[in-house]
């Protein structure tokens, strides 16, 4: 608008008048010293740029944006695959999962242990049930894990395994937070079975991890707070691979087996609806990033090209080549763009931590994970652009009639 409005405002005799030669002054790395060590072209380089700070420092920020929205859409997958990789392999490390209908005898893990083909097993306990504390309150699920549990454990974002020693509830930090409770603070549970009984329980710890409102027992604490026998809901099963579509088909014909779930399948669903729906919102984001980059470069080296043209037929008149005029303009090009590349990778960044902010929820936390080929692929995509634009500016440079640039309108 102020650029429109300075142009209105323009007398046209004074807008038929031949532009002011610009004020020369050094640029600030001669002023530093560096004169000796820069060439002619170098110089006059430097020289433009420092002549229009602005200008120069938005076509930075402009092509960085560009960078930093490739940043952004491959940013979301490093994270999603790290969630996966925290999932299948840091906390659940078995390879075949099993729920009951109805919790089962202790003696159960024996039996499952005595199938041919598993190597391990751990029980699993479960319970839902209602934690309040004052007028607040949350129904979620209890886990309960035996203390020297292997196959599935309590991590903590540091990927720490939290050992569950002592009596008493873990909850996550999340829930935690929207209870209002600290450790030694008494919480009342009232869990959700018949009769509904209500017991104190006081809390022990709280972990910071991604799966959002969990809350965690000791399978003994567990046991003494329902006040039942000694049962299992679960088993996490460590298996012979070559076992495992027999063990799968004889697990799931079992009366008392509710369902049986492979680990390896589990995560290959997850990352086939990952890619499917991924893949689309990289290509979108390459795409625009790829737009603005182009845009903002091609247009910034157009608009330089329509300034110095008199100038740079002038510098052919005399005995300058092709090749040395075209690196006068596109050497500008050349370090804004690489000015813009490390300003888009901490942009991106920053970005992306909002991004996984908001995707916060009671369900999980996206860790916040660059993996360093996205910010490669980040900079080669703003390279990439910088050249075609080069290319597509050369060639207009090659182009210039010098005789009708150099024609003045006296």
């Amino acid at each position: 608008l102020g650029a429109v409005r300075s142009v209105v405002s323009l007398p046209p005799a004074e807008a038929m008048r031949p532009a002011a030669p610009e004020t020369f002054r050094v640029s600030l790395f001669e002023r530093l010293g560096a004169r000796r060590w820069l060439s002619q072209p170098a110089r006059m380089v430097l020289r433009n740029l420092s002549r229009r700070p602005v200008r120069a420092g938005l076509s930075i920020v402009g092509i960085a944006f560009a960078g930093a929205i490739m940043v952004v859409g491959s940013a979301m997958m490093d994270s999603m695959d790290e969630l996966l990789e925290v999932q299948f392999n840091i906390i659940q490390r078995q390879d075949l999962s099993v729920s009951f209908f109805e919790p089962v005898e202790r003696s159960a893990v024996h039996e499952l242990a005595a199938l041919s083909g598993v190597l391990q097993v751990e029980p699993t306990n479960g319970i839902a049930a209602r934690l309040r504390n004052g007028h607040l309150q949350k129904q979620t699920a209890i886990q309960a894990l035996a203390p020297d549990a292997r196959l599935q454990r309590v991590v903590d974002v540091d990927y720490r395994a939290i050992r569950l020693d002592r009596p008493g509830l873990v909850l996550s930090t999340l829930l935690a937070e929207q209870l209002q409770v600290e450790p030694g603070d008494t919480l009342m549970v009232e869990i959700m079975e018949d009769g509904r009984p209500v017991r104190e329980v006081v809390l022990t710890d709280t972990v910071d991890d991604l799966l959002g409102v969990t809350a965690y027992m000791e399978q003994e604490s567990l046991r003494r707070l329902v006040r039942r026998d000694d049962t299992i809901s679960g088993a996490m099963l460590k298996i012979d691979t070559l076992a495992e579509e027999r063990l799968f088909g004889l697990l799931k014909a079992m009366p008392a087996v509710a369902g049986v779930t492979l680990r390896s399948a589990a995560l290959e669903n997850i990352q086939t609806y990952m890619l499917d729906n991924m893949s689309m919102m990289m290509s979108v984001n390459l795409l625009f990033a790829v737009i603005i980059a182009f845009g903002v470069i091609y247009n910034t080296a157009r608009i330089s090209l329509s300034e110095t043209s008199r100038e740079l037929a002038s510098l052919r008149v005399i005995g300058f080549t092709r090749g040395e005029i075209s690196s006068i303009l596109l050497g500008e090009l050349g370090i804004l763009t690489v000015a813009s590349i490390p300003l888009g990778l901490l942009l991106g960044y920053g970005m992306i931590a909002g991004v996984m902010s908001a995707f916060e929820s009671e369900l999980f936390r996206l860790p916040v994970v660059v993996d360093p080929n996205t910010f490669l692929v980040s900079a080669a995509t703003v390279l990439g652009s910088m050249a075609v634009s080069a290319w597509t500016v050369r060639r207009k440079l090659h182009d210039l009639d010098l005789v009708a640039v150099l024609k003045t309108r006296e």
